[in-house]
Parts: C-alpha cells; sequence; structure tokens
C-alpha cells in the first residue's frame, strides 16, 4: 500500500546524439531525470529552473520548455510513496557540471539503456518517450 504521493517536476534533456541525461542523486542508486519538488509558491517552470541550477549548475532556455506530460510511478527513493511529475523537454544553457548534491551523471541512449539502476518514472516512462521522439526535446509536445 502506498503512503502518498511526492509531486515533482523533472526535466528530459537531450543531447544533440539523442542521448538523455541521467543523474543519480547523493546516496541513493538509481539514476532519474533532473528536478525535484516545488518550494512554495513556485509554478512548475520556476521549480524546474531552480533544480537544474542546483543539481547541473546550468540554466534553463526557458522558450525551449515544453510540457510533455504528467506521470506516475513508485517513487525510486522513498519506499511507501509514489512519485507524480509534470516532465518537460529543455535545452540548458552554460556548462553542466554537477551540483553537491549529485553523485553522479551520464548521458545514455534511451533505446539502449545500460545496465544501472534506473528509478521506475525514468524506466517505466522518460526512456520510452525519450526513444520514440524527435532528438531535440524542445520538439517534443
Amino acid at each position: 500500500m502506498d503512503s502518498g504521493t511526492i509531486k515533482v517536476v523533472a526535466a528530459l534533456i537531450c543531447d544533440d546524439a539523442g542521448r538523455v541525461l541521467l543523474v543519480r542523486k547523493r546516496g541513493t542508486a538509481a539514476f532519474m531525470q533532473p528536478g525535484g519538488k516545488r518550494d512554495p509558491g513556485e509554478d512548475d517552470i520556476a521549480a524546474l529552473s531552480r533544480e537544474i541550477a542546483e543539481e547541473l549548475g546550468c540554466g534553463v532556455v526557458r522558450a525551449s520548455v515544453r510540457p510533455l506530460g504528467e506521470f506516475d510511478a513508485i517513487a525510486a527513493n522513498e519506499p511507501g510513496f509514489r512519485v507524480q511529475a509534470c516532465l518537460y523537454g529543455i535545452d540548458v544553457t552554460g556548462d553542466i557540471t554537477p551540483g553537491r548534491e549529485i553523485d553522479e551523471m551520464i548521458w545514455i541512449d534511451p533505446s539502449a539503456p545500460p545496465d544501472i539502476p534506473l528509478a521506475p518514472l525514468t524506466r517505466d516512462h522518460v526512456l520510452p518517450l525519450a526513444s520514440s521522439g524527435p532528438r531535440n526535446p524542445a520538439q517534443f509536445g
């Protein structure tokens, strides 16, 4: 039985080769999309921009932000919870440099993910979407 739902915003970031950026947050095992919970009073874009700056040290190109859908999955890091994610395709500006809350960052081919632990949201929703869509996330939606 699920104890509750955690609402988050998440980013689908692709490079020119169509690879998807995944992060592994400090103290966790599963790779997932960058993103996180909204702070009080934040809309999705403000939360996404803040999370990307904190986690990746770069900015969000606001004109590139495209809603890709709302997805539900078992939470990767909170036993007994589900995660409800508003997923956005985005482009970033500046160098991507993992922040202090990120232990590891990788680029993967969404149609042939490596044998690594993936968050259920990433495995069941994001990678299938990314492997079936255009390479530039700004073209999704």
